[in-house]
């Protein structure tokens, strides 16, 4: 079975439009795994602008299943994680002004930076994986960095998918395919959504972990917003 690990990070954006403490991410990283889910994903951003620095301490604590914290690897990002030790870091390219993730790792270009940081990842103990888009060089320069897992970046095949093309699977096949046979496993990621997550599944061979989280969340609302508006009609009478 492929592993759902929920990003909670678009609770975090709810909570900080208000200030406060509602919605919990405390109580949402609880809930996700209680209801089902094998992992927890957050991905702190330097600005701070959904999950907080001290949200990613104060999460450590409450997982039962495994951890999985997203970023650009600067010092800040490193200092954390080296600290909080969790399951998994997925090393992510993100511009400091990205709204979300939208590119993978030059991981020819980038070899030397990102096998330093693995190397130091796995002497403390935490699983790593590279965030990638599906580019067959650039998963052969993926196993050379050391990296245990790739996560596919899947913005692309969810928007051609979502306009019907089926074909657009094609080459994250190929890809997971090589990642495996070079000794990395293979997670994905991005616009994964109850529409298209089945059909990527039963596509890709030997997926370990798949991590959602805007549509999750989005599906979560409109999935509960019509037995919330019912229950408060009912205390209106």
């Amino acid at each position: 079975m492929t592993k759902l690990s929920v990003n909670i990070n678009k609770i975090a954006t709810l909570r900080n439009a208000r200030g406060g403490d509602t919605p919990s991410v405390l109580k949402a990283a609880k809930d996700v795994q209680k209801f089902g889910a094998q992992g927890v994903t957050i991905h702190p951003r330097p600005d701070e602008r959904h999950i907080k620095f001290q949200d990613a301490y104060d999460i450590k604590p409450i997982i039962t299943t495994e951890y999985n914290i997203e970023g650009n690897p600067i010092d800040s990002f490193l200092n954390m994680v080296f600290e909080i030790k969790p399951t998994q870091v997925t090393l992510v390219p993100d511009a400091v002004d990205a709204i979300t993730s939208n590119a993978g790792w030059d991981t020819i270009t980038h070899k030397d930076f990102l096998t330093e940081i693995i190397s130091e990842c796995k002497r403390n103990g935490i699983r790593t994986s590279i965030f990638i888009d599906p580019n067959l060089v650039k998963i052969e320069g993926a196993a050379k960095t050391g990296t245990d897992r790739i996560e596919l970046y899947t913005e692309e095949f969810a928007k051609q998918y979502s306009l019907g093309n089926k074909k657009a699977i094609e080459p994250y096949i190929l890809c997971a395919i090589k990642a495996q046979e070079l000794g990395m496993g293979v997670n994905a990621g991005h616009d994964l959504s109850l529409d298209n997550i089945k059909f990527f599944k039963e596509n890709i061979p030997n997926l370990l972990e798949v991590s959602i989280g805007h549509a999750l969340i989005c599906e979560a609302l409109y999935s509960g917003l019509e037995k919330i508006i019912k229950v408060y009609l009912q205390k209106l009478l």
